[in-house]
């Protein structure tokens, strides 16, 4: 994963703390996943490239929450009860 100078992250961590705080469900998380991509595809203009640049990021982000939180998590199981 690309990840960005800390000045950069402190322009968007203010605004994803507030959305964080009203997201309260599965469903409405995977809308403000799809709306931002949508937005930013909107922006940059129609074309497969443009598409697909939302497309990967939202599966590379998808790879890095697995690998920083689930895959640790499913360790930690592995641990308390036994591998299968």
């Amino acid at each position: 994963m690309p990840y960005i100078t800390q000045d950069r992250r402190t322009i968007f961590d203010k605004h994803l703390e507030a959305l964080a705080a009203d997201v309260k469900t599965e469903g409405e998380l995977n809308y403000c996943i799809y709306k931002l991509a949508c937005l930013i595809a909107r922006d940059l203009g129609p074309g497969y490239a443009n598409y697909a640049r939302c497309t990967s990021a939202m599966e590379h982000a998808k790879l890095e929450f697995y690998r920083k939180k689930l895959a640790p998590y499913e360790d930690e199981k592995i641990a308390e009860n036994g591998d299968i």
